[in-house]
């Protein structure tokens, strides 16, 4: 089944109002900056974004925030924008903060169809609050309930027309477990093969997981901070 579609705003352009949304990336490392481009193009709002972070300003998740078209963020980092952090503190934006290996975990047990599982971090903490506590031979856990979305945006390097996808390097960070927690993923690739060229072998996430695969358009690669040092020091 061929899942390419011409362009990102074809791509989205059955994202609803109120959409629960995960978007791939860490930092601005691994974002599908053309699908959240499409979406800001588009203007759909009220969205709660499933992220580790919310981007930068002006880059990434960020532009949608600064755009006023999410509603709600569940991240395990807020650094980095200023905006995030007026909307937050302003009760603009509702905000559920997760600790970084909890949301991966949250994520992973959704595509694999576990309701919810126990683990001992933030047991004592605030992380807590509202959740069921339970001990385990002699240890104290908070159970956590996964997380699903209408829709997950993704970035590959590599990808095929059947929605075979190889991530390089640290931008696979969250991108294959949002792949399979969603009802639709929709995977923005750098390089889009014919069907056959992919080793099997090194496909992280199979198309079973993946609806729609669009060609990246841009070269872009940013990063937060670029600190460097004078060559004559």
């Amino acid at each position: 089944m061929d899942k390419v579609f011409g362009s990102a705003v074809e791509a989205v352009a059955d994202v609803p109002e109120g959409a629960v949304l995960m978007s791939g990336g860490f930092g601005l490392c691994g974002n599908p900056v053309d699908l959240i481009e499409a979406l800001r193009l588009r203007g759909v709002s009220g969205l709660t974004i499933i992220s580790n972070n919310c981007g930068t300003d002006d880059k990434g998740l960020g532009v949608l925030l600064k755009q006023g078209q999410v509603r709600k963020m569940i991240s395990s980092y807020v650094g980095e924008n200023k905006t995030f952090e007026r909307l937050f503190l302003s009760g603009e934006l509702e905000v559920e903060l997760c600790p970084q290996g909890t949301l991966a975990e949250r994520i992973r047990a959704g595509g694999a169809g576990v309701p919810a599982f126990y683990t001992p971090t933030g047991y004592g903490t605030l992380a807590a609050e509202g959740n069921e506590v339970r001990e385990f031979d002699g240890r104290m856990f908070v159970m956590e309930r996964a997380l699903v979305a209408d829709f997950a945006i993704v970035k590959a390097w590599r990808g095929d027309a059947h929605g075979n996808l190889i991530f390089r390097k640290t931008a696979r960070n969250f991108n294959p477990i949002m792949a399979a927690a969603a009802r639709i993923t929709v995977a923005e690739v750098e390089e889009l093969v014919p069907v056959g060229a992919l080793d099997p072998d090194s496909v992280h996430t199979p198309g079973i997981f993946v609806q729609r695969v669009v060609q990246s358009q841009s070269a872009d690669k940013w990063i937060e901070q670029r600190t460097v040092r004078d060559r004559t020091a």
